[in-house]
């Protein structure tokens, strides 16, 4: 019988520890990224809102306040089980202009200050505020 080379257990539990202790230091510098990554779902979203309310004016000659009418369904949150990080609404909609906001529900990197974007007629989500 040969011998197989092998780590034993105190070896590896010091590489789970140094690996461990690396992982605490990168991980405040990946916060950002974090945040960025996860608000790509947030311009994804009030991009189709916006192509809902588009189709809906070119239809009917106004915008609308109701997803229903848009066909637009809002993705569950993560608090309701799903796996949006965002809530949707149409703030406000006439014959003319339109606003809908994405409100994040959870706080992205701890500081108490939850991600705010909005879409409007123009079709450019803008970042309200900044987590």
């Amino acid at each position: 019988m040969k011998k197989v080379p092998s780590l034993n257990l105190q070896e590896t539990l010091i590489a789970l520890a140094i690996v461990g202790i690396l992982l605490l230091l990168a991980l405040p510098n990946l916060m950002p990224l974090i945040t960025k990554a996860k608000a790509v779902e947030a311009q994804t979203q009030l991009k189709a809102i916006y192509n809902a309310q588009t189709t809906h004016n070119y239809m009917y000659s106004k915008y609308s306040v109701d997803f229903n009418e848009l066909d637009f369904v809002a993705p569950k949150t993560v608090k309701e089980n799903g796996t949006a990080n965002y809530r949707y609404e149409i703030v406000s909609a006439d014959n003319a202009t339109f606003k809908a906001r994405a409100e994040a529900v959870t706080d992205f990197d701890g500081d108490g200050v939850l991600n705010v974007w909005e879409i409007d007629e123009q079709g450019s989500p803008k970042q309200i505020i900044k987590d």
